[in-house]
């Protein structure tokens, strides 16, 4: 079958489903629009200030505004988080302390979470080296949480469990917000006092709610992903209860100074912008999903999500099967990117993954995954990892070349 043609074929497949994600990117641009209205954003919140960021009005307001879109007590988003894996740091090594124990409910967390954990690398700082032990629940054999092994997992010395809405590099289902609050549930019922902490990457605005609507304490992610509507150029976020917020910028910034410093470096009007412009964003990267998953089971390769379902993130995974094929297909992506479409994607080492990866990201912003790109691990099965995208149309594009490329 031709490439065009099972394009063509796979948007008249998706028309229905492209209204219904309308609607969802409808519904939740009306809760942005309602706390942007609640919280009087006006021109003078995109003024910043300078130095150590007292009094930074726009850097206040937003907090409330990203709050109030996330159903949360409180939340602190920052230009000073480096990256998504950063806020969860600074939000594990705020909470937990020696003697306590960090459970991971949904099998191995992201790559670049293990040498935070402490589970490989040299241990510079982990959270190993303060003596804060670690456990996993494995995932059944279906790639599903064990919600049996769950209901008795949570102990008097579980402080915290980390919920890993995505499926990151690992295949499986990427969490649902129903998944989410039938483990915040589960582990309440047997310990109260246990921090239910949600690492958010990837799943901002792909449904009605957020996990902090639906009880979980605390979460983070990282804004150039999905909450940055791909205009923002640095940042991440840490929402939920206001004592657990605190505690992450304290880690952040200093024990006493938390979520009061951190000058927002002229960044204040891309902040509310990117925000507004999330739910959009969001919808178009859902529908390349779609689109993605729609061709490459149609041409025999396995697919997560399967095709057809409802999203829960914004990661489309294919198997691919070879290194030859992962890395033709992510060469064939930037060479349909916008920018640095001139440059070829080389497998390489990464800091915080343990293999090499291959990457394909011509973003206007660097590293964005609110743009459209893909990477994988070069390990088997080979799986390139597709996220983001402004358009489902550029995503399209791409994915013309990026077939032909490994069908040769």
């Amino acid at each position: 079958m031709k490439t065009k043609h099972l394009l063509l074929e796979a948007e008249k497949a998706l028309i229905s489903i492209f209204s219904g994600i309308d609607t969802q990117v409808k519904q939740n641009l009306k809760k942005v629009l309602i706390a942007f209205r609640n919280h009087r954003v006006g021109v003078q919140h995109f003024a910043s200030v300078s130095g150590y960021g007292h009094d930074d009005l726009g850097r206040e307001t937003l907090d409330k505004v990203f709050a109030q879109i996330m159903n949360a007590e409180a939340a602190a988003v920052r230009v000073q988080f480096v990256s998504g894996t950063h806020a969860i740091a600074c939000a594990l090594y705020g909470i937990l302390r020696p003697g306590d124990e960090l459970l991971a409910v949904a099998g191995a967390p992201y790559d670049t979470l293990e040498e935070v954990i402490g589970l490989r690398g040299k241990n510079q700082g982990s959270l190993k080296d303060f003596q804060i032990d670690y456990r996993q629940l494995e995932l059944t054999e279906m790639g599903n949480i064990d919600w049996e092994a769950l209901s008795t997992a949570v102990t008097s010395k579980t402080r915290l469990v980390l919920i890993q809405r995505s499926c990151g590099y690992s295949w499986r289902e990427s969490l649902s917000i129903e998944d989410i609050s039938r483990i915040v549930e589960l582990v309440k019922k047997q310990n109260p006092d246990t921090v239910c902490f949600v690492d958010n990457c990837y799943g901002e605005f792909t449904q009605d709610l957020e996990p902090t609507a639906v009880g979980a304490d605390l979460m983070a992610g990282s804004l150039i992903k999905n909450p940055g509507g791909t205009i923002i150029t640095a940042g991440g976020y840490v929402a939920g209860k206001a004592e657990l917020v605190e505690a992450a910028a304290c880690r952040l910034t200093a024990p006493g100074i938390g979520s009061s410093g951190g000058a927002t470096l002229n960044q204040n009007r891309l902040m509310f912008q990117g925000l507004f412009l999330a739910p959009q964003m969001v919808g178009e990267a859902v529908k390349g999903s779609h689109v993605i998953a729609y061709v490459f089971d149609q041409l025999g390769y396995p697919v997560n999500p399967l095709p057809l379902v409802p999203r829960r993130d914004i990661i489309q995974a294919v198997q691919l099967g070879s290194p030859e094929k992962l890395i033709a297909f992510c060469k064939a992506i930037q060479q349909h990117s916008p920018v640095d479409s001139f440059l070829e994607p080389i497998p390489d080492s990464m800091p915080g993954y343990e293999s090499k990866l291959v990457m394909a990201g011509g973003t206007f912003v660097d590293g964005s995954t609110s743009e459209f790109s893909a990477d994988g691990p070069l390990r088997e099965p080979y799986i390139a990892f597709c996220q983001g995208g402004t358009h489902w149309t550029h995503i399209a594009i791409a994915l013309e070349a990026a077939i032909e490329a490994i069908i040769q």
